[in-house]
């Protein structure tokens, strides 16, 4: 792995010098300028990871320096530092794509700390960006714009969503319209709990595009018929945070990637990725949990048959408590059998009369 490269901004000398040190001393390579002209021109030559910038500079100071570094050099990151408590000013920078706000005199520990969270942040979106453009390219060719399908609401973008939808299942050979079905079992258990129209609206979206962040999984490993090594196991956990940081690029539908992120965490805090426990799981990825369960017991799968509806309701009350929230389960236990069966009759019926599901080159 590289050592990362910062560049410290700022008009004093004793400042810039003394960060320049601390970085150092803790294995960063470092150079420094004290103008903002200065530190876009190395940025022009050089490549930098990070900038840790000083707010209030003669001339250009770190708000402007900033606006033009994430035009010019939108991959290296930028960590202001200012000797005032501004909140309206470190507000105005996160919103112009800052990674943090460090206040003056701050210790060797603190700059440190702060460094290496934004490098963790950086790579986070340099990742987020990575699978964006992944998910663009394999929907190019199908005819699927997916800044428009992820940035609106409306009932018009409602079937390419569909489509977006049916091709991640079927890469991953679900034939049977599982996402959409576990989009309509959530969109009734919420409303059997009596959630708002607006808030079941966020949860269908989360069911339905629950898995969206196995895009950013290879076929090797998605499509390995045995069971997973250690390394692989850990590489499939990524898949919820790669679908949270898909869709938290839209507006519209950043509440359904609350559900995306935590859509397999456990009641008991033992699932993935945050081991999340209780109420600090969101309500949609808990009601989205047990009716993804009662999915897969009922549906046929290459390792087994579908379960009667009797078998796999016994195996959800078993596991309240530990695995599912008990109230979500009780009002699952409430729903009229023949509802869940009218939506399994008629997703499949859908999937049927529909024409194939667009296929997307291998992701190696």
């Amino acid at each position: 792995m590289s050592i990362p490269r910062i560049l410290v901004l700022d008009d004093e000398e004793q400042i810039r010098a003394c960060v320049s040190q601390q970085l150092a001393d803790r294995n960063f390579q470092t150079a420094s300028a004290t103008t903002a002209s200065e530190a876009l021109a190395l940025l022009k030559s050089s490549p930098f990871d990070l900038v840790v910038c000083d707010l209030r500079m003669p001339g250009s100071g770190g708000i402007e320096f900033l606006r033009a570094a994430s035009v010019e050099h939108p991959e290296t990151g930028v960590v202001l530092m200012s000797g005032t408590h501004d909140l309206k000013m470190a507000v105005e920078a996160m919103r112009l794509g800052a990674l943090d706000y460090i206040s003056k005199p701050f210790t060797a520990e603190q700059i440190t700390e702060t460094v290496n969270s934004a490098l963790t942040r950086l790579r986070e979106r340099a990742e987020r960006s990575r699978y964006l453009r992944r998910l663009e390219d394999l929907l190019h060719d199908q005819g699927i714009d997916l800044g428009a399908t992820l940035s609106s609401s409306a009932s018009a973008a409602e079937g390419t969503l569909n489509t977006l939808v049916a091709a991640l299942d079927a890469r991953e050979h679900e034939t049977e319209a599982h996402s959409r079905r576990v989009g309509e079992y959530a969109l009734v258990l919420a409303e059997a709990m009596g959630v708002s129209a607006a808030q079941r609206e966020d949860i269908r979206k989360g069911a339905l595009l629950h898995d969206i962040g196995k895009i950013g999984i290879s076929d090797r490993i998605l499509l390995k018929p045995g069971k997973l090594t250690a390394e692989e196991w850990n590489e499939m956990r990524k898949h919820p945070e790669i679908g949270y940081w898909i869709l938290m690029a839209s507006r519209e539908l950043r509440s359904a990637s609350e559900i995306v992120i935590a859509h397999h965490e456990r009641w008991d805090g033992t699932g993935y990725p945050n081991r999340l426990k209780g109420s600090d799981i969101p309500l949609g990825a808990r009601i989205f949990s047990v009716v993804d369960a009662f999915d897969a017991l009922t549906s046929n799968r290459p390792y087994h048959s579908g379960e009667s509806y009797e078998a796999a309701r016994a195996e959800i009350e078993m596991n309240a408590a530990t695995q599912f929230d008990r109230l979500v389960v009780e009002h699952f236990l409430r729903v009229t059998p023949s509802i869940w069966q009218d939506i399994r009759s008629r997703t499949l019926e859908e999937a049927t009369r529909s024409p194939g599901p667009p296929r997307f080159a291998a992701i190696a």
